[in-house]
């Protein structure tokens, strides 16, 4: 994995450019044996012409076995080990939107949901009612007072939004209200550790008030909080790997994930991928490295929608000569973690990882980007925390280790 102290020793200056994209939640699974997976179906002509010229692997974003969550799948595609720095989901939505959280502050990531008449979830993300719909809703918990705190609730997209409270001796270790399942009613914030207990008794407070703000709405009249967290220090990216860095996303959580690391998040409009690569384009001098973040993939997968899944995948598929015309010394192309159609949800699978450097790849004989080909791949299957340096090394970014 990346070591950092090694990576400001060798880094070094040169001018070539670095894309990371990632298509989340890329990897997939057949629906029947011997099938394609949604990769493996969609018809991804560019794609498979950079497999055939770059080389293939997998990564693994965790450990083997272990199913990640978005947040630290992406640190460790940024090289960060998700088990040495932890960052809660709230902190992440929180600097998305803006919302600065600093230490002894605790954020956390809303869902609204809907409940039957026994307090019962029916379903956890209320229907994905649309932004319109759902802000005036964060604009009622945001009125929600606690005694002896600050509070501050702002929307994130659709039925998320992010929850901040402030306040002397809080501290965020906390379990989800989410069950992650329906059937049943949501959790109580329960401290994970004896410090916790009185932020926890806080957000049950504000919780029972904020129900009783949105009960009148016929889907969004419950909540749901995961991902207590606070500011976790987490090193710079720019200066581990001296690079000049940005960040081009739609969904907030990712921008937010980019800040707390040092990227420049880039604002653009649009959420297509040919409106990403413009804006790739428009930064592309001000930069030396671009992870471009690609959301849908991920929420069809969750769906259960395959053949949507596949769909996004030949979205960018067909935007990608915008960017190969720019010329990146570095193109990797991969996913945060595995969201098969077939199980609804993140899985511990490997992630297809392509390598495009025209100037130092040394290729395989794989000719099709997908999950078949990158397990036979000439990478193998590695740490996603070695992609940084697998992708500065090609990049000629890095001094050789000793004499």
């Amino acid at each position: 994995m990346a070591d950092f102290n090694l990576m400001r020793e060798l880094r070094r200056e040169a001018q070539t450019k670095i894309v990371l994209l990632v298509i989340d939640g890329l990897g997939g699974l057949p629906l029947s044996p011997g099938g394609p997976t949604e990769l493996e179906a969609a018809r991804t002509p560019n794609l498979d012409r950079l497999a055939a010229e770059g080389t293939l692997g997998q990564t693994i974003p965790i450990r083997p076995g272990i199913t990640p969550g978005s947040g630290p799948a992406h640190l460790g595609l940024f090289g960060y080990d998700p088990l040495t720095y932890v960052v809660g989901r709230g902190v992440l939505e929180g600097a998305g939107i803006g919302i600065v959280v600093r230490r002894g502050e605790v954020a956390a990531r809303g869902n609204f949901c809907t409940v039957d008449s026994e307090g019962k979830i029916t379903d956890r993300r209320a229907g994905r009612i649309s932004s319109s719909e759902a802000i005036p809703l964060v604009e009622r918990l945001a009125k929600v007072k606690v005694p002896g705190v600050e509070t501050e609730a702002r929307h994130v997209q659709e039925y998320r939004f992010a929850v901040v409270m402030r306040g002397p001796g809080l501290e965020p270790d906390i379990a989800d209200t989410d069950p992650q399942r329906t059937g049943v009613m949501p959790l109580a914030a329960r401290a994970t550790k004896p410090g916790s207990q009185k932020a926890a008794e806080l957000f049950n407070t504000w919780i029972a008030e904020a129900r009783k703000a949105i009960a009148d709405h016929p889907k969004a009249n419950a909540l749901t909080l995961r991902g207590f967290s606070t500011d976790p220090g987490l090193p710079a990216f720019p200066e581990v790997y001296g690079l000049r860095s940005a960040c081009i996303a739609v969904y907030p959580m990712y921008k937010g994930l980019a800040e707390l690391v040092g990227m420049s998040v880039l604002k653009f409009e649009g959420d297509k991928p040919e409106d990403e690569f413009a804006a790739l384009a428009k930064a592309w001098s001000d930069f030396d490295f671009f992870f471009i973040h690609i959301k849908k993939t991920d929420s069809r997968g969750e769906d259960g929608d395959f053949a949507a899944k596949s769909a996004v995948i030949e979205g960018v598929d067909a935007a990608l000569p915008k960017l190969l015309a720019l010329g990146p010394a570095v193109l990797a192309i991969t996913g945060d973690h595995s969201t098969p159609a077939k199980l609804k949800t993140h899985s511990w699978h490997p992630v297809p990882f392509l390598l495009w450097a025209p100037a130092a790849v040394r290729t395989d004989d794989q000719k099709q980007f997908g999950e078949t080909a990158c397990a036979h791949g000439g990478l193998g299957t590695f740490l996603a925390t070695d992609a940084m340096p697998l992708m500065l090394a090609h990049a000629q970014r890095l001094e050789k280790f000793g004499a």
